[in-house]
């Protein structure tokens, strides 16, 4: 049906200079075809471990404890059921989430969707520049605006591995994840969390929604992981794998993408919650429950833990993570742009124009608060994310559960059941967020 509409509407596939370019059809032994769709969910998961996320994480860590666990384990699983669709959605149809919105929207409706994803991924590159320029001054101490202008120079690491070909951009991604990973193993072997208060963290407490300020940490949290752009991005990025034309082979595509996915994200989980991990057991069991901002965080970590790499490990992931980030939003924006508006620019000018809309704010920022406001920034930027989320979380919940769409591989009655409540949770927590700043709360 997707193929149907690609046809009707004058689309050309997602990214076309890399669709279908990686085999995954034909005869394969299980482990093959599964290294075959191995790739694109770490691209997404990079989107859910970026520096917006350590700002949530840090600020509820060391002013919550391990409280907020729960919040960070339920946004992760909303994320694989998520993504899970965005893979079906891109397989099954044929068609990215913006294009999909394109063929069954009017006008009005469609400019309004691309210009949310739009200040949806502008946020998310907000956090990433402001993330690249703490760590480029945390580790040579180079001033957080001139930091903040050399973050736009990542474009030409983007087009480099884009000429090597889509698996280097993979394996790029990995490496990075691979690396931020072994960090914080590190780091968490350092301060020692106390196992039991661990695990009673990811049990979820009323606190949370009775709490205004937690609420709004909270839902920084769910922001910052499960982010909108990713729901576009997956939904391309899965069609660059060659798929048969049969409905049992996309069936079978399906569910080694959402494999690749579900894998991909656990390293996410277990990333953010480290980081909320390392903030309670540094910070808040030790009385500074007041470390909100990255910097503080790494001046602080050597002499609580008695340890001093662990800052320098700390700056390192930070970087990493920022860097890792910027491939997803390039791709997203593309595919965004592609998709609503038929409209191509080159990578390398996309990117630059994302980098200076979301470079202006840092340094105004900068300039007028100093360090300290890039912190209410990186947070603010997380529930930006979050209030965005149900327009782009409702259309792919619509899409996949259609059989006009999708045919028989529509989601099931039981997938859609918990896809509509993580919506209405989604929703709920957005309402719930407004209403606090309405009143004053």
């Amino acid at each position: 049906m997707g193929e149907h509409i690609l046809r009707r509407t004058g689309e050309t596939p997602s990214l076309p200079e890399v669709y279908a370019s990686i085999p995954a059809d034909g005869p394969m032994k299980p482990l093959r075809r599964l290294f075959a769709f191995f790739g694109p969910g770490y691209l997404v998961a990079v989107g859910y471990m970026d520096p917006g996320n350590w700002a949530t994480d840090l600020a509820g860590g060391s002013a919550y404890g391990y409280t907020l666990l729960s919040v960070v384990l339920l946004s992760n699983l909303m994320a694989i059921l998520l993504q899970s669709l965005t893979a079906r959605l891109g397989i099954g149809a044929g068609l990215d989430l913006a294009q999909a919105c394109r063929a069954r929207y009017a006008p009005p409706v469609n400019l309004a969707l691309w210009f949310l994803c739009e200040l949806a991924i502008i946020a998310c590159d907000l956090a990433e520049v402001i993330g690249t320029a703490i760590a480029l001054n945390l580790l040579f101490g180079i001033p957080l605006v001139v930091g903040a202008t050399l973050a736009a120079l990542d474009v030409l690491l983007i087009l480099m591995l884009q000429q090597r070909g889509f698996r280097w951009l993979e394996a790029f991604v990995i490496a990075l994840i691979l690396l931020i990973a072994g960090c914080f193993v590190v780091e968490l072997a350092l301060a020692r969390p106390e196992i039991a208060a661990v695990a009673a963290g990811f049990i979820p407490s009323t606190r949370i929604v009775q709490d205004p300020a937690m609420l709004y940490i909270a839902i920084g949290i769910l922001g910052a992981t499960v982010m909108p752009h990713n729901l576009y991005l997956h939904s391309s990025i899965v069609q660059t794998r060659r798929v048969g034309p049969t409905a049992a082979e996309k069936r079978q595509a399906i569910r080694y993408a959402s494999i690749d996915s579900t894998v991909a994200l656990s390293f996410a989980l277990f990333i953010n919650a480290a980081i909320l991990i390392l903030a309670a057991a540094a910070f808040h069991t030790t009385g500074q429950t007041g470390v909100a901002e990255i910097e503080d965080a790494y001046q602080l970590l050597a002499p609580t833990l008695g340890v001093a790499a662990a800052s320098t490990l700390f700056a390192v992931a930070l970087l990493a993570s920022g860097q890792n980030s910027t491939i997803t939003a390039t791709l997203a924006g593309q595919i965004v742009m592609e998709g609503f508006l038929r409209l191509r620019l080159p990578p390398w000018l996309r990117r630059l124009v994302t980098r200076l809309v979301a470079i202006v704010p840092v340094i105004v920022v900068t300039w007028l608060y100093g360090e300290s406001g890039t912190a209410r920034l990186l947070i603010l930027s997380q529930v930006v994310l979050s209030l965005q989320l149900p327009f782009a979380v409702v259309p792919l919940v619509r899409f996949t559960t259609d059989r006009r769409l999708m045919g028989d591989l529509a989601a099931s009655r039981s997938i859609a059941v918990l896809a509509w409540l993580a919506t209405a949770v989604i929703i709920v927590l957005n309402v719930k967020l407004l209403y606090d700043v309405a009143v004053g709360g």
